[in-house]
């Protein structure tokens, strides 16, 4: 994620909801009028989000005093509080749903992200999210991850080759499809890790006799095959389970010799973490 994919998102997150005015502050509250709040936290967990705050207020209005209490990735209880926002009430009032809505779900993201890796603290493990995200609001999904403790996948579909079930079909085989991609990679001068999607043992065997692979991805298998497959790859190259995976059965996987665990939950199932902006 860059600065420039941040500064657009918080753009155009405005316009969404601020479009010609907030005509509510601007008619029940005098321009030039100043006042504080204060981010109170309102859940147990992880708070993310609080860097991001402090952009969406400053693209509001650059004036604005941050006075910062805690930090991205801190463990917090209901009642702490996050920041203090002191300048003119009306942009206050502004930044605050954008600030709120961005926050309490990464807020969400990162607690999520944190419970599940204490589950596999006692493995090599690592935990990844995926691209099963909000469409625009992947940056800062992803972002929420990173401050909990995980580990970003690919971003989108142009930095890595994910060859999967679908892949395969079409191309007629995993063989076909696995030198097909290596020929358009080295024709088109692109340096790119491959992972390969395998549905079975045979599958797996197969990936491996065609070579060049950088990650394994055993999909929807269970325990026993996981096993089984972590045994024939034999670190010849590195693996990944996925496909409903939960916090019931994720430590299994885990213990099952796994180098990673993806988990699309991370983001696409998550409750909104309590916070609110109050006026002090």
């Amino acid at each position: 994620m860059t600065e420039k994919e941040l500064k657009n998102f918080i753009q155009n997150a405005l316009k969404e909801d601020v479009g010609d005015g907030d005509h509510t502050s601007l008619a029940s509250i005098p321009a030039s009028a100043t006042n504080k709040a204060h981010l109170l936290i309102k859940d147990d967990g992880i708070i993310a989000g609080i860097e991001l705050a402090k952009m969406i207020f400053n693209a509001v209005d650059s004036s604005l005093e941050i006075r910062q209490f805690l930090q991205d990735g801190d463990k917090v209880k209901f009642g702490d509080i996050a920041f203090i926002v002191k300048g003119n009430s009306i942009s206050i009032l502004t930044g605050e749903r954008l600030v709120l809505n961005c926050m309490q779900h990464m807020s969400a993201i990162a607690t999520k992200t944190a419970y599940l890796n204490t589950l596999i603290a006692d493995t090599n493990c690592k935990l990844l999210d995926t691209r099963k995200t909000t469409p625009l609001n992947r940056t800062i999904e992803k972002w929420a991850v990173k401050i909990g403790g995980g580990i970003n996948h690919r971003f989108g579909l142009y930095d890595m080759i994910m060859i999967k079930d679908n892949h395969i079909d079409f191309s007629e085989g995993i063989t076909n499809a696995i030198q097909k991609t290596k020929t358009y990679l080295t024709d088109n001068n692109k340096n790119l890790d491959i992972i390969v999607e395998a549905r079975s043992l045979s599958e797996v065997t197969e990936i491996l006799e065609q070579g060049g692979v950088k990650r394994i991805l055993l999909d929807n298998f269970d325990y026993k095959t996981t096993k089984e497959a972590v045994t024939i790859i034999d670190n010849k190259c590195q693996t990944e389970s996925s496909g409903g995976i939960t916090e019931k059965t994720i430590a299994k996987y885990a213990k099952c010799g796994v180098d990673f665990i993806s988990v699309g939950a991370l983001t696409h199932s998550v409750l909104n973490f309590d916070l609110s902006l109050k006026a002090i």
